[in-house]
């Protein structure tokens, strides 16, 4: 069975940073696009960044957190990472990381669209003072 797992998440005061990291027992990541996702209490799973596995390999940003959260990878530990600096009380949300195998699909334009393979459980990122 396939799992995603994420980690990294927690309590972290306005201005501060966290590091988020997605990994898989199943899949080899760098052969998928990755994505992140957040969802907050009330609203809609919105996509904050993506690692497209076609593309060029592009890493897409939601405007919301450009300047801020940073995407990398390490493939020898088949892990992804968000880097969330300057964290603001809206980045609050529970995030996810998905991952899809589609290489036909057009992740410029619908990197955003939660409609992936693969999801993890989800870890809770609260920024509050």
């Amino acid at each position: 069975q396939v799992q995603l797992v994420e980690s990294g998440g927690g309590l972290v005061q306005p201005g501060g940073s966290l590091r988020l990291s997605c990994t898989a027992s199943t899949l080899t990541l760098k052969y998928y696009t990755i994505s992140w996702f957040r969802q907050a209490p009330g609203k809609e799973r919105e996509g904050v960044s993506c690692f497209s596995h076609t593309d060029g390999s592009a890493t897409y940003y939601a405007d919301s957190v450009k300047g801020r959260f940073t995407m990398s990878r390490d493939n020898e530990k088949n892990t992804v990472y968000l880097q969330m600096n300057s964290l603001k009380p809206e980045d609050t949300a529970v995030y996810y990381c998905a991952a899809d195998p589609s290489v036909t699909r057009d992740y410029s334009s619908t990197w955003s669209r939660p409609v992936y393979d693969y999801w993890g459980q989800g870890t809770q990122v609260t920024v509050s003072s």
